[in-house]
């Protein structure tokens, strides 16, 4: 039997809004587009992990109850678009701390495979950032750089190679579901 491939997906300028420091549950909000694209490649029979760096933690700017919370409201938010996640990842080190969790180190990713018993060879990543894909590039994750959140400038001032730059997460699922054979979501009318 083969094992349930997975999106390793980033949070912020990916599924929800990009804030300085996302620091209230009221705060979130879904990216136009991210819960069409979670439901597609859930569809797809995908599982759905979140990994996201979260530094404000180790900054002291909150605690991890405060994100659970968060996590706990984006959780409440995707149930009510149909979309469930398998699990979230969150790595609370500043930069300094030289961890082996925060993106693009892959301790969050490592994790999420052995937890949940997937290959990463086998993995699709999906970010806004080149720390994400990098993270992805490091495991031989098939990459994705959204455009939402900060992607779009990274797209244009990086020569960061991924495999794929989209507008949104529903784009990137359009061309997984076609990858898979599964079809894809007409996105787009141009």
């Amino acid at each position: 039997m083969s094992k349930r491939r997975f999106v390793v997906l980033d949070r912020d300028g990916t599924i929800i809004e990009e804030k300085n420091y996302l620091s209230a549950p009221d705060q979130v909000q879904l990216l136009a587009g991210a819960a069409r694209g979670l439901r597609h490649l859930q569809s797809l029979g995908l599982g759905l992990v979140i990994a996201t760096n979260q530094s404000a933690v180790g900054r002291g700017y909150f605690d991890e109850a405060r994100l659970a919370a968060i996590h706990a409201r984006l959780r409440e938010m995707l149930d009510a678009e149909a979309v469930a996640i398998d699990a979230i990842y969150f790595c609370p080190h500043v930069p300094d701390d030289r961890c082996l969790c925060r993106k693009p180190e892959t301790g969050m990713i490592e994790q999420a495979a052995r937890e949940l018993s997937f290959d990463l060879a086998q993995t699709i990543v999906i970010g806004d950032k080149a720390s994400d894909v990098e993270m992805g590039r490091r495991v031989g994750a098939e990459t994705f750089l959204v455009r939402t959140g900060y992607g779009a400038e990274v797209a244009a001032q990086s020569r960061l190679v991924v495999d794929h730059v989209v507008e949104d997460l529903a784009e990137a699922a359009a061309i997984v579901g076609r990858s898979m054979g599964g079809g894809g979501e007409r996105i787009h009318d141009h």
